[in-house]
C-alpha cells in the first residue's frame, strides 16, 4: 500500500508540474502526509514481538498518593488514553468507573479493541507522576501526585484458564455516577474477587448483570494469564541475572506543568515540552522509544 501510494504520487507529481496544477499539488501533499502517518504506524507495529501484542487490551487506571490531585490526574490519564485509542481507530469502552468524592476518579478500566491494541498499550504499565500548581490548593502550592496504569491483553478464547467457582466472591451493586440519568437503579454492576490471588475486577457498563459478569470473567482470566506470563519473564530474568523490565510499581514517566512544562519517560529519556499534545493523546513517541529500547 505504501509503495504503491508513493509510485502513484510520483506520477501525479510529474503530471501536476507539466500542467501547473496547483490543486493537484495540494492533493499530493495531503496524500503524502497520510502515507507518512501510515508508514510511521507500520514501523512501530514491526517492533511488536509479544505473543499477545495483536490482542485487544484492558487498561486499569488507579489514583495513588496525592489526594484529590491524584484522582484528577487519574481522570487526565483516562482521557489521554481514550483520545490516543480513538486516533488509532480502536474501539474504546469504559468497563468500570469509580468517581472520587471531590473531583476526578479513584479507578477506571478501559477496554481497547483493535489489532495491536495491547502492543500499543503495554509499555504504559507503571506509575505516572504529575507535578503542577494544584487547583485544589487554596495557597496555590505545587503538588506532586501519582496514578498507576496497568495494561493487560484480552486472552484468546482458545487459552484455557482454570478458575474455580469456590475461589470467587461475587458481589452485585448499583452502578453509580456523578448523578442524573447515568445512575443505574438496578443491581446490574458486578464485582468479582479472586480469593487466591486477591485480584478484583468489576464491570458496570451494561444494564445486564449477566453480560457484566461475563465481561468480569474475561477480565479476570486475562489478568491471571498475564500474571503467569510475567512470572515466566521474571524467572527468565533471574536465570540470566539481569534486571527485570517489569515497570509495574515503579515510576516510569513524569508530567511536569510547573515551574516548566515537560513530559519525560524515565526508562528511555524520551521527552517533549508539548505537554498539552501528550494529554490530548499524542504518546506515540513514548511507545516507539520504549519498544526500540527493548530491542
Amino acid at each position: 500500500m505504501i509503495e504503491n501510494g508513493l509510485k502513484d504520487n510520483r506520477e501525479y507529481f510529474d503530471l501536476a508540474k507539466l500542467e501547473a496544477d496547483v490543486q493537484l499539488l495540494s492533493d499530493i501533499e495531503n496524500e503524502l502526509t497520510s502515507l507518512k502517518k501510515i508508514a510511521g504506524d507500520f514501523e512501530v507495529e514491526c517492533l511488536f514481538s509479544g505473543e499477545n501484542d495483536t490482542n485487544n487490551c484492558f487498561l486499569d487506571i488507579n489514583a495513588g498518593a496525592g489526594g484529590t490531585d491524584s484522582c484528577d490526574f487519574a481522570l487526565m490519564l483516562l482521557r489521554m488514553y481514550e483520545r490516543f485509542a480513538t486516533k488509532k481507530k480502536f474501539r474504546v469502552e469504559i468497563v468500570s468507573l469509580l468517581h472520587a468524592e471531590e473531583a476526578g476518579i479513584r479507578s477506571a478500566t478501559l477496554k481497547i479493541s483493535g489489532r495491536f491494541a495491547f502492543g500499543w498499550m503495554r509499555s504504559e504499565s507503571g506509575v505516572h507522576r504529575l507535578v503542577r500548581i494544584s487547583p485544589f490548593n487554596a495557597n496555590d502550592k505545587r503538588q506532586t501526585s501519582f496514578a498507576s496504569v496497568w495494561a493487560y491483553p484480552e486472552i484468546d478464547e482458545s487459552i484455557e484458564i482454570d478458575v474455580q467457582e469456590k475461589d470467587l466472591r461475587i458481589d452485585v451493586f448499583r452502578s453509580s455516577g456523578p448523578g442524573g440519568q447515568s445512575v443505574n437503579t438496578t443491581d446490574s454492576a458486578v464485582r468479582i474477587t479472586h480469593l487466591p490471588s486477591g485480584i478484583v475486577v468489576q464491570c458496570q457498563n451494561d444494564r445486564s448483570q449477566i453480560r457484566n459478569r461475563a465481561e468480569c470473567m474475561k477480565m479476570l482470566k486475562s489478568r491471571l494469564h498475564e500474571i503467569e506470563l510475567q512470572k515466566k519473564k521474571d524467572a527468565q530474568a533471574a536465570t540470566e541475572s539481569s534486571k527485570t523490565d517489569n515497570s509495574w510499581g515503579h515510576q516510569i514517566r513524569s508530567y511536569v506543568l510547573h515551574p516548566y512544562q515537560l513530559v519525560k519517560d524515565l526508562r528511555t529519556d524520551f521527552e517533549t515540552g508539548n505537554i498539552q499534545a501528550v494529554l490530548d493523546g499524542d504518546i506515540e513517541g513514548f511507545v516507539k522509544a520504549a519498544l526500540t529500547q527493548k530491542l
